[in-house]
This record gives C-alpha cells, structure tokens and sequence, in this order.
C-alpha cells in the first residue's frame, strides 16, 4: 500500500508510506486462530474419546505452532518503508528496525527500475538501496511513476 503523507513542518516536499498489503484485520486474525485451533480441538477430543491417549498434546503443540505462525505472519506486515522526498534531500527509512537507510541531494539520485519493475532502487553517490520490494506487481509501477515524477520536481528537472 502507497499512502502519501503529509509534508513534516519545516520540510516542504513529500512523503511517501508503503506498507504491505494486509488481507486480514486483527480480529480476522483472532477469529481465524480460533477455527483452526477450535477444529484441532474437536478432532483431538474424538481421537481421545477413540482411544488415542497422544492427541490433546498433539493438539496443544498445533495450537502453538498454528498461533506462532499467525503472529510472524501478522508481524512481517508492520514493516515498513519513508520515503522523503524533498528540495534538499532524499530520504528511505524503515521504522521499526534500522531507520535512515539512505539519504541523499535529489540531484543526484537516480531511480532504476530492474527486471521489467520487479525491482526499484534509489541510486546515489555509489550507494544503492531497493525500495518498495513487498509490494505487488501493479502498486510497484505506481510507485515507479510516482518516485519519478517526484524526483523530477524535487532536481528541477521537470521544468
């Protein structure tokens, strides 16, 4: 997901927030947990009732593993990246983990757009970071589009 954000006070350009794309919300994500574990349950209390003595521990490590799996998946979706895109600099951040990871005139930044937009990078001075790379097919040609036409008004390009 693309949302453009407003302008930081003081820093006149923009701001750029992508996001991977969610398919569910929390509480999907709770409601999903709870069928899976629900219907492990069920089956674990026939088997025990049939007999089989191992399934509600069986049942109890699938419930683990299921809620385990869940949270990694609903974690790997808070990443994030800023793009800042101004008259002085260009700017690519990633809250969470690192923060600035590149930065640069926007002069001097080159966009490069590898393997038919499969890969976008910013290119500046040597250095080289990808942006935008657990974004779909289509939102990485927005955003190829909307990097260029930002770079372009930022270097005075455009005029």
């Amino acid at each position: 997901m693309i949302e453009v954000l407003p302008s930081l006070p003081g820093i006149h350009g923009a701001r750029l927030r992508l996001r991977p794309p969610r398919a569910l919300t929390a509480r999907q994500f709770v409601a999903l947990f709870a069928a899976l574990a629900g219907a492990m349950w069920l089956v674990a209390l026939l088997g025990w009732l049939a007999g089989n003595a191992f399934a509600p521990a069986f049942a109890l490590l699938h419930s683990a593993l299921v809620a385990a799996a869940l949270r990694w998946l609903w974690r790997s979706g808070e990443r994030s990246e800023d793009i800042t895109i101004g008259p002085e600099v260009v700017e690519v951040s990633r809250p969470p983990e690192t923060g600035t990871v590149f930065r640069a005139h926007p002069y001097w930044v080159r966009l490069r757009i590898e393997a038919d937009g499969e890969r976008i990078s910013l290119a500046s001075s040597g250095r080289r970071v990808e942006v935008g790379n657990f974004l779909g097919p289509g939102e990485r040609r927005q955003l190829a589009d909307k990097l260029q036409d930002l770079l372009a008004a930022a270097s005075g390009r455009n005029r």
